[in-house]
């Protein structure tokens, strides 16, 4: 059954959002400008950079408690 089937026989929120769930992975190919592909790599750089360190810290005041 396909989505729009779902949605004109009125299937709820629930039923929707399983099929998109258990319907199979298909290979996608994208063509990213270089800039771009380099600008989201330097980004993801700083988030695990700053997720990490705020771990970090949190472990840390953590360690110190009584």
């Amino acid at each position: 059954m396909k989505r729009s089937e779902l949605v004109d026989s009125g299937a709820t929120p629930t039923e929707i959002q399983a099929l998109l769930v258990g319907s199979e992975n298909v290979p996608v190919t994208m063509r990213i400008p270089k800039n771009l592909r380099d600008a989201a790599k330097d980004a993801a750089k700083l988030y695990l950079n700053d997720s990490s360190s705020a771990r970090w810290r949190l472990a840390s005041r953590r360690a110190r408690r009584p």
